[in-house]
């Protein structure tokens, strides 16, 4: 059988002239490509606050507000008749530190457990063991887990936190001696350290269902309950909310910035549709003169066109996620940052370049064979 043996195909002209149409989907393929890569690298920031607080998904902590005689008041009144079965409360100590975030220096806490605490508290975020030793209590020692390390640039035996360093004090320098093996962000140390060297013997409570599934029922519960009180609660799906909230305006601006890129994208390929068209009225004129209708022209044009879309679209999204694997790589995650190659969401925004410039492709398309007449062309009077 003839290579060609279906001369109205639509895939026939495609084939035939690669050097027109490559750069048609060329050009698609960058535009799909730059929308989904600018929506998954805004769509980092948030991802990575959310990462870096992700270990808050495992209990409610309870803060005070400087007073230490509520801290078993609180208590007291969150584990009475709660939702779901409670499996622990903790009382820590700690401190503050500073990790670094896609936006900037970012706040972290430095939590302070007993020898048993610990172990549980490592076993509930799902560690897998621990490269050096553990923190030896009263002494000014801690451990952070991997991607603390990563995003610090720190290892076994360096200073944490100093006495000099205001974004992570303490009163005597911290020694790291161990690394947790953990894909959760965490820093801990041991609770007599931070009793001995802080003024106000200040305790505050993590709290944990029995069942990690059903955490957040609780933290929503125990919000509602501790509403007016004079409590500082801290609970993942806070942290979430106010993180997207923090980005609304951002995400606006995005809006605004992909709907004028999808316009410019579109009327210059429509632009780029019409002259392509334009160089091929020789071909139609034939075409029509030998006895093909403007219908059966039309849906092959068209036919072409969607090949040619679609197929744009389709390597676009090839091409973004390969560049975001490599800043993924080489740029994101060095520093423990996150970032979703595959973020539905950033690949939900290309939908509209495909789609508004197959309906400019079609008005252009009807345009030219609205009025087409191909006598003239066969007359050489238009060519």
């Amino acid at each position: 059988m003839p290579r060609f043996a279906h001369p109205l195909s639509p895939t026939v002209f495609l084939r035939r002239n690669a050097g027109k149409t490559v750069p048609l989907i060329a050009v698609i393929s960058l535009a799909v490509m730059l929308v989904q890569s600018i929506i998954a690298l805004i769509n980092s920031i948030p991802l990575s606050i959310q990462t870096i607080y992700r270990y808050t998904d495992r209990f409610l902590g309870v803060s005070p507000r400087l007073d230490p005689t509520l801290t078993a008041v609180f208590v007291k009144d969150l584990t009475t008749n709660p939702p779901v079965e409670l499996e622990r409360v903790i009382l820590c100590r700690g401190s503050g530190a500073q990790v670094k975030s896609i936006v900037g220096k970012w706040p972290f806490a430095v939590m302070g457990f007993e020898k048993d605490d610990l172990e549980y508290y490592l076993k509930r975020q799902g560690y897998k063991g621990i490269i050096g030793r553990r923190p030896i209590d009263g002494e000014p020692e801690m451990m952070v887990s991997t991607p603390v390390a990563k995003n610090l640039h720190v290892q076994i035996g360096d200073i944490l936190l100093k006495p000099d360093d205001t974004d992570n004090f303490s009163r005597h320098p911290v020694k790291l001696v161990g690394i947790i093996q953990c894909d959760r962000w965490m820093m801990v140390s041991n609770k007599k350290y931070f009793a001995n060297t802080q003024p106000i013997p200040i305790d505050f409570a993590l709290i944990f269902a029995k069942n990690p599934t059903e955490q957040t029922k609780y933290d929503i519960w125990a919000k509602k309950k501790m509403k007016g009180k004079f409590a500082q609660l801290f609970s993942y799906s806070e942290i979430e909310k106010e993180s997207k909230q923090m980005f609304e305006v951002l995400y606006k601006i995005i809006d605004a910035v992909i709907g004028i890129l999808v316009i410019v994208i579109s009327i210059m390929m429509g632009m780029l549709m019409n002259i392509y068209q334009s160089q091929r009225l020789v071909e139609f004129g034939l075409l029509q003169a030998i006895g093909h209708t403007k219908r059966q022209l039309f849906k092959r044009v068209l036919s072409e066109s969607v090949i040619v879309i679609v197929g744009g679209w389709f390597f676009g999204l090839i091409f973004a996620r390969l560049m975001l694997m490599l800043l993924k790589a080489q740029l994101m995650d060095p520093q423990g940052f996150a970032l979703d190659v595959g973020d539905p969401m950033a690949m939900s925004y290309t939908a509209p370049v495909p789609i508004s410039i197959l309906l400019i492709a079609f008005g252009t398309i009807w345009l030219r064979f609205r009025k087409f007449d191909p006598v003239a062309v066969v007359e050489r009077r238009i060519v």
